[in-house]
């Protein structure tokens, strides 16, 4: 069962102190909890090691679907496949970070599993890296105690894109979609890392940025109206959406990197880890893994399991089936367009009220920080966010 230890303070005012007043909206405080995790060194190291072990499994896996051509089983539009191989084949343009989420692995509640791998366009960062550091500090513990390395671990990915990429000038423009305070409240924190590396970072929302085939991408600087090159772009819009809906955007996209115009993050390549039809390539390639859980394109005989679209996001439009495949819980959401998988369901460790926990590891080169969601047995975008504790 999963031990929790009470906070009494809030990590209100220590936020403040760090100069992270942007985290106080109540699109992020509101579903913090005033209590943490209890991890042991064991088990932080295991979910360490975890992360880091899947994303070696999670290349592979990459790899063996370009060399079989298997893009249109993940779902892939048909005109990302280019900038897909293009951004592959090119060791410059590193997977910057994401998240992946996992069963057990606390509580003596079962060993690890991969549930998936946000990828693409991970949120949770300031939860992860900023505010359970802020909570412990807030209530007089050791921030050490702690398996949170994000934002030094960021800035070392920052810092490996500049050694990588001499060719470019050092300047990042950060955009999110307009009225979704929490990406914005991630790019923020990724634009704090990237400066401490050395770039010089602007923010913009999509919608106001300028592409280019042929000069790159373009920022309007509010001072002088003026439009200024940047030469890498951060984008927390997802790869399928901006094939999908915006297809001469990503054609001009394609030009910009084949030219060398600029660097996009993260790469188009992520599309490959993103999509949940990867799960079913990991078992085939890792049968039996003990990190990994059975993946089908049916239900499970005989197994109870959980319908995932590819493509979803928040767990919008995942069903739970039992045994004889009648259903026990379901979201509604936008996804379910999108083709299918079911995974061998699991139970996530649970605490003494029946609260459901899933652990999310974040990886930027390296595993570098541990969080908690919490919930029911599906855990969408209505569930609360847990820092830890290691004792």
């Amino acid at each position: 069962m999963i031990s929790l230890k009470s906070l009494t303070t809030p990590p209100n005012t220590q936020l403040r102190n760090l100069g992270w007043d942007w985290m106080l909206g109540q699109d992020t405080l509101p579903y913090l909890a005033n209590e943490v995790v209890l991890v042991s060194p064991t088990e932080a190291d295991a979910y360490a090691d975890a992360a880091n072990e899947l994303f070696d499994m999670y290349v592979a896996a990459g790899q063996y679907i370009i060399d079989n051509n298997r893009f249109s089983e993940l779902g892939i539009p048909v005109n990302l496949i280019d900038l897909i191989k293009l951004s592959w084949d090119d060791e410059r343009h590193i997977h910057l970070y994401g998240r992946f989420d996992l069963a057990g692995g606390v509580g003596g509640q079962g060993g690890i599993k991969l549930i998936e791998f946000n990828a693409d366009t991970a949120t949770c960062l300031p939860e992860t890296a900023v505010v359970q550091y802020a909570h412990l500090r807030a209530n007089g513990l050791d921030e050490s105690h702690q398996f949170n390395a994000i934002f030094e671990t960021l800035t070392s990915q920052f810092e490996e894109l500049l050694a990588l990429n001499p060719d470019l000038q050092p300047t990042l423009l950060l955009s999110a979609m307009r009225d979704c305070p929490e990406d914005d409240a991630n790019v923020a924190l990724l634009g704090e890392a990237a400066r401490e590396a050395g770039f010089e970072v602007e923010f913009d929302f999509i919608d106001s940025v300028e592409f280019s085939a042929d000069e790159g991408i373009f920022w309007q600087n509010p001072k002088n109206g003026q439009f200024e090159k940047l030469d890498f772009w951060f984008k927390l819009i997802p790869w399928e959406s901006i094939a999908e809906e915006e297809p001469e955007l990503l054609q001009i996209l394609t030009e910009i990197s084949r030219k060398r115009l600029g660097l996009i993050l993260n790469p188009a390549y992520t599309l490959l880890f993103q999509s949940k039809y990867i799960l079913k390539v990991l078992w085939e390639l890792y049968p039996y893994h003990p990190l990994l859980l059975e993946t089908a394109l049916k239900p499970l005989p005989g197994k109870p399991c959980v319908e995932k679209v590819i493509f979803g996001r928040e767990g919008a439009n995942t069903r739970i089936l039992n045994t004889d495949g009648s259903e026990r819980q379901a979201t509604e959401g936008e996804y379910d367009t999108y083709p299918k998988i079911y995974q061998h369901y699991v139970d996530f460790p649970q605490d003494a009220t029946g609260n459901s926990y899933q652990a999310g590891v974040f990886y930027a080169g390296e595993a570098c920080g541990l969080g908690f969601r919490r919930g029911g047995l599906i855990l969408d975008d209505t569930s609360g966010f847990v820092g830890h504790l290691v004792e």
